[in-house]
């Protein structure tokens, strides 16, 4: 396969999200289930010196930006570090990251110094007491304080994701938008997905073309195109006079397959061509046991000859996986 992947449709392979834990400092309640999950034992997640080597493989596959996950990527010990190496690997053109913002104020100028580009914070309610009942968590606070600590070290932009849940925080959708009105954030509606066992009911399913009918009412919605071939799904907009800008990811109602450009790592060292199949690729394994470059090259080629070859996911109806999100990466 050549260096630079290339899909039937000419799109590059040049996205990977890395998870890098899957342990977490909140429970949300569409990520978790109410009992817990069983989190891995330590020996068998990735060390970081095991990500660093598949990354740089990675990037002789044509990746150019590889975007930090977890569970919450910030708990783990030695992350800032980890990012500082990351930031040094020659051809990866962009390093962003995914937190849930507990974290954020004590380790922003920290990630930015380590070369991190972007920050993507998880958000979905700007009332303290409905985000504790969200999250279990009574930790909002912390979390604003986080995004204004980016802000003051110029993270630009700063995407704020909002998994939009009917019944949960549906009346908060126009409250958000309004952040972009004042400040410069990219807000991200996200529809809730079915991952997992008994978090997958569709009951609270809000759809984008129902979320973009709720933000027309404060204002003309202008589409943005997408800057790069480095850019996610989402459908992009600015209501007029807006400050920043307003994102929509239909991945259950819209499906993306044809223009998804990316590759999941997990914390245990699997590749997944697509977060709704359960097909995954063990790289840890070979790599502890010594196998030479060429012979994890030829994994990376088969996830990405998967990924060629999973066009039969665009099917109208709603998609699910088994295996639970903070256990996948976010």
């Amino acid at each position: 396969m050549n260096k630079e992947n290339h899909i039937n449709n000419n799109r590059k392979i040049n996205y990977l999200r890395l998870s890098i834990t899957d342990r977490c400092n909140l429970r949300c309640k569409y990520c978790m289930p109410e009992e817990g999950i069983d989190y891995l034992p330590h020996s068998e997640i990735l060390r970081y010196e095991e990500m660093i080597h598949i990354v740089r493989l990675s990037v002789k596959r044509g990746i150019r930006k590889v975007r930090l996950t977890g569970g919450e990527p910030l708990v783990r010990k030695g992350c800032i570090d980890f990012i500082k190496q990351l930031g040094k690997i020659e051809g990866l053109d962009e390093v962003t990251l995914t937190t849930n913002g507990v974290l954020l104020k004590k380790y922003a100028a920290d990630i930015k110094a380590g070369g991190v580009h972007r920050i993507n914070v998880s958000l979905d309610s700007l009332r303290p007491d409905r985000f504790f009942q969200i999250t279990g968590h009574d930790c909002f606070e912390q979390v604003w304080e986080g995004i204004q600590e980016a802000e003051r070290q110029t993270f630009s932009p700063i995407k704020i994701n909002v998994v939009a849940i009917r019944g949960v925080n549906d009346d908060e959708i126009a409250d958000f938008a309004r952040l972009t009105l004042e400040k410069p954030y990219h807000i991200r509606f996200i529809e809730v997905m079915p991952i997992g066992g008994q978090n997958s009911t569709l009951d609270n399913f809000i759809p984008v073309e129902e979320i973009h009918g709720i933000i027309q009412g404060l204002g003309d919605l202008k589409p943005i195109h997408r800057r790069n071939n480095l850019d996610g799904p989402a459908q992009r907009f600015v209501l007029e006079g807006g400050k920043g800008e307003i994102g929509m990811i239909g991945a259950m109602s819209s499906h993306f397959c044809d223009i998804c450009n990316r590759l999941r790592l997990t914390a245990e060292g699997h590749i997944r061509s697509c977060l709704f199949s359960d097909h995954e690729i063990d790289i840890k394994t070979p790599l502890r046991e010594g196998k030479g470059d060429d012979s994890l090259l030829e994994l990376l080629d088969r996830a990405i000859e998967k990924k060629d070859n999973s066009q039969g996911v665009l099917r109208p109806g709603p998609r699910k996986c088994v295996r639970q999100m903070s256990s996948i990466g976010g």
